[in-house]
């Protein structure tokens, strides 16, 4: 039997390429697209289910997609059935809920880390293996890597400006034997190039990084809109508590922040703390911001857990260029993260990243 292998299709170029790449490997290739439910346009298409496959979990709908929608473009160039799955639900339940949580919480979230253990290589990576694929691919810019000692490990991707790897450091070790990443060594410029010379056009051009379910990147609009916080106006105060103005509600801040606070002062207030117990807002200047530990909680693991300090490079957000550090592993199995250069905003509730080299060693969540 030829193997099958399922490839996660947004509409992008990425997916696009990855699908046209593994192609020209295997003959039996099915393109999955999943639904979130914020679909924008052109994607705000009608579907109606399908009969699941035999063998596939009966809770999640599977749609045929109809000539009217974007993603039979997609299959149409590459001369494969694609099938669209019903994740909206699930999506709802767990990432949007989390990310309105994380701001009720005084929190910035970052739903892209959650989604794809949960969604991407969670729900669909489950249905491909039940459709009796033997890999599940996607268009992200990561490698996999097999060490004998250690089995797989999850790797940048060449593409320093485009590696996506921090934002799979989530994923189960034991499902990396399973997948596929086509571009990892490739660059997006490589990937558009490739597109053009075989006459390959995606539907859309929004970059996977991006937030899906917020329109026009406006967080503050899609938490009020939600059913999850009430806003009342606050005060602003400085590090000793000294009140120097007030906010229209704490969901529009983050760590770091500089625009919106409104202070006047010799120099820029940035977000240094959200204290959403007393709905305040506390600043300071550019220098307040750094600071050189860390703790990371809930941690994901690649290598077996050390008994020891050891030395890496830390991520505290995507864009951020991974920080030398000492990682020291404590009893409750949170980790400790001391960097040898003070770093600037690091904000509770987004996604640490551990590297030794170029190699995703442990993923967690930052804490207070």
């Amino acid at each position: 039997m030829k193997p099958k292998i399922a490839v996660a299709l947004s509409g992008g170029v990425d997916s696009l390429i990855s699908a046209f790449i593994l192609k020209k490997s295997f003959e039996n290739i099915v393109g999955l697209h999943f639904l979130h439910g914020y679909e924008q346009p052109p994607f705000q298409t009608s579907v109606h289910p399908s009969e699941s496959p035999e063998g596939c979990d009966p809770s999640i709908a599977i749609y045929e997609p109809p000539e009217t929608h974007p993603i039979k473009h997609i299959a149409n160039q590459l001369d494969i059935p694609v099938k669209i799955v019903d994740c909206r639900n699930h999506f709802q339940k767990t990432v949007v809920e989390y990310f309105v949580e994380s701001y009720r919480k005084g929190l910035t979230p970052n739903p892209c880390m959650l989604c794809n253990p949960l969604i991407k290589f969670g729900i669909i990576f489950k249905l491909a293996r039940q459709m009796g694929a033997s890999h599940f691919a996607t268009g992200h810019y990561a490698n996999i890597i097999d060490k004998e000692d250690n089995g797989c490990l999850l790797k940048k991707g060449t593409d320093s400006q485009k590696d996506q790897s921090y934002f799979l450091a989530l994923l189960s070790k034991d499902i990396l034997p399973f997948i596929y990443f086509p571009l990892g060594n490739m660059t997006k410029q490589q990937v558009i190039e490739l597109a053009d010379l075989n006459g390959l056009s995606p539907v859309t051009r929004k970059e996977s990084q991006d937030i899906c379910f917020i329109p026009n990147n406006d967080y503050a609009k899609f938490i009020i809109a939600g059913d999850g916080i009430t806003t009342s106006p606050g005060l602003i105060t400085d590090l000793k508590g000294r009140k120097i103005g007030t906010h229209q509600g704490l969901h529009q801040f983050t760590i770091g922040q500089r625009r919106g606070i409104n202070c006047p002062a010799n120099e820029p207030y940035y977000v240094l703390k959200i204290d959403q117990t007393e709905n305040r807002l506390i600043v300071g200047f550019k220098k307040d911001l750094y600071k050189s530990v860390l703790t990371i909680k809930n941690i994901n693991w690649f290598i077996p857990i050390p008994q020891s300090r050891i030395d890496v490079f830390v991520k505290i957000r995507y864009r951020h260029q991974a920080a030398e550090a000492v990682l020291h592993p404590n009893n409750d199995g949170s980790v400790t993260i001391f960097f040898k250069n003070p770093q600037a905003a690091i904000t509770p509730g987004q996604g640490a990243v551990c590297y030794i080299g170029d190699e995703v060693i442990a993923g967690g969540w930052i804490h207070e």
